[in-house]
């Protein structure tokens, strides 16, 4: 007596899960340049380390015997894996079964695939392709029935934010909860070209006299990465596994836990004598940020996050001497660094995830304050930024700032987190005030101005008598800036302030949650 009729059976219907949707299927997933859920997996976990739970799971035909005849797998897959030595929860739709919709899936698969990472406290990368768990029409008919929306098990997938780190991966045709999946991590990507994302489709979007239009006039990648719904794009689906490898590498596994520190090769007393140069001193003319950004931390460490959106604030991770933190700096050469009502957002959601992860935040400051006009007012900036605000004073881990440039008004405010001590730094070029001298001169002078004989010659006048004043090293000696630094030293004063700062990290949860 032996089991192994039982076993033979178990392998067979293995085999034919393998087979997905069948050669066509298979066949055409490839012919629009997007490999197969199975191939996915295999491209982004470390080799021979995913273990896939419910494999047969799916619909089974049978003959009047009880013999199996077909099998079509559930087109949900998920199970652990390993990426870069580290474990995790791996799940992703297969769109050559119905496209990734719910006609062919299991719910339980999805809701223990989210729900194990939350349990066993593991990052959860999604691979997303399809509807991702949404129904069709045709579920009406298989199902014998409509049902009344909702999402069960959504808060799972809610708290993920809250316990460790979640990533989604758009690479194909995703909507509807598909599309929320993506939204609602703390990291996500789409492929251009063959991949959109979208509430609804083409087809439902006719149906509401709403215009006929293409899957890529709805959600194409240059829709979403600029708008804010997804953070980056990748060319290929090679690229976003990596771009997902890289993120996960500045995080720890889960909030219990700090962020890895890594050996570090480049010297923490490098200076970099192009940045003695780098600020001009015609306030008129501006530079690049990004030059500064790469130059200061650990060589090749900056990984940018949402750069097509929001880009009047750079926002990304770093290391400083092998330490992971969280950096933001304004962009000069958009709006001079304006804080727009984008940049607010995305700026919220970067400190949310320096707080979640312990991840110290470095600020290296170019802020002329928030943009102003009437779109931005139609905008609701205002509202934006103090949101912005709030979410650095809320902030629970370190920070630091350099000052290179201008720090005015209310978002220049944001050299500094309220209510706490921290080590801040200006360069010679430092250049602050409630606002700038030359935006406020004629109000200020105003009726002087108009009594002088000449007013451009006063006005003039009136500019060098201020600019005498404008000077940091004014400000430093009534000590309110705590240090005047040669930007060429930058570098191993952050590193100083660093080695410093992980020392005061305490793992476990923040005070509020991360907001999507």
């Amino acid at each position: 007596m032996s089991w192994q009729n039982e076993i033979d059976e178990i392998q067979a219907r293995g085999l034919l899960a393998e087979k997905m949707g069948g050669p066509d299927k298979v066949a055409r997933q490839h012919e629009f340049n997007k490999y197969t859920i199975r191939e996915r997996i295999n491209k982004i976990a470390d080799p021979d380390t995913f273990y896939e739970i419910g494999k047969l799971a799916g619909a089974a035909q049978y003959d009047e015997q009880g013999n199996l005849t077909a099998f079509t797998p559930a087109n949900f897959l998920f199970g652990t894996a390993e990426v870069d030595g580290r474990p995790i929860i791996l799940s992703g739709d297969d769109f050559t079964v119905r496209g990734g919709s719910a006609d062919a899936s299991i719910p339980a698969k999805r809701f223990q695939a989210e729900g194990l990472a939350n349990e066993l406290r593991l990052p959860h990368v999604r691979l997303v392709d399809g509807m991702g768990g949404g129904g069709s029409v045709k579920t009406i008919e298989t199902s014998g029935r409509t049902y009344i929306p909702g999402m069960a098990g959504w808060e799972i997938v809610v708290n993920q934010l809250s316990i460790a780190p979640s990533v989604s991966l758009a690479l194909g045709s995703v909507a509807g909860i598909g599309a929320a999946r993506v939204s609602t991590s703390h990291y996500s990507v789409i492929v251009k070209n063959s991949a959109q994302m979208m509430i609804a489709g083409p087809a439902l979007v006719d149906w509401a006299s709403l215009g006929n239009v293409a899957k890529e006039e709805l959600g194409a990648s240059k829709i979403h990465t600029r708008n804010g719904a997804i953070d980056d794009e990748a060319s290929t689906e090679e690229q976003a596994f990596e771009l997902a490898r890289n993120f996960l590498s500045y995080l720890p596994s889960n909030i219990d836990e700090l962020p890895p520190i890594i050996k570090n090769n480049d010297p923490v007393n490098r200076c970099d004598p192009h940045l003695h140069t780098i600020v001009p001193k015609d306030t008129r003319k501006v530079y690049k940020m990004r030059p500064i950004i790469n130059s200061v931390f650990d060589t090749g460490s900056f990984f940018e996050i949402g750069k097509k959106w929001g880009k009047s604030i750079i926002c990304g991770l770093a290391r400083l001497d092998g330490i992971p933190v969280a950096v933001f700096a304004e962009d000069p050469m958009i709006y001079g660094g304006a804080w727009t009502a984008d940049a607010c957002r995305k700026l919220v959601r970067h400190c949310d995830l320096a707080s979640t992860f312990h991840l110290p935040l470095v600020h290296l400051v170019d802020c002329p304050g928030f943009l102003i006009g009437k779109q931005s007012e139609e905008n609701a900036t205002i509202r934006a930024g103090s949101q912005a605000l709030a979410a650095l004073g809320q902030s629970t881990v370190p920070f630091c700032s350099v000052i290179i440039r201008k720090a005015f008004g209310v978002a220049g405010a944001s050299n500094t987190k309220p209510g706490k001590q921290h080590f801040r730094f200006a360069w010679p070029s430092g250049d602050w005030g409630s606002l700038p001298i030359e935006g406020g001169i004629e109000v200020a002078y105003k009726a002087e101005l108009t009594a002088a004989d000449d007013h451009d010659a006063h006005l003039l006048k009136i500019k060098q008598r201020l600019n005498k004043l404008r000077s940091p090293i004014r400000s430093a000696e009534y000590f309110e800036i705590e240090d005047i630094i040669d930007p060429r030293d930058t570098r191993p004063n952050l590193c100083r302030w660093a080695k410093l700062a992980v020392k005061s990290l305490k793992p476990g949860a923040t005070a509020f949650s991360y907001r999507p």
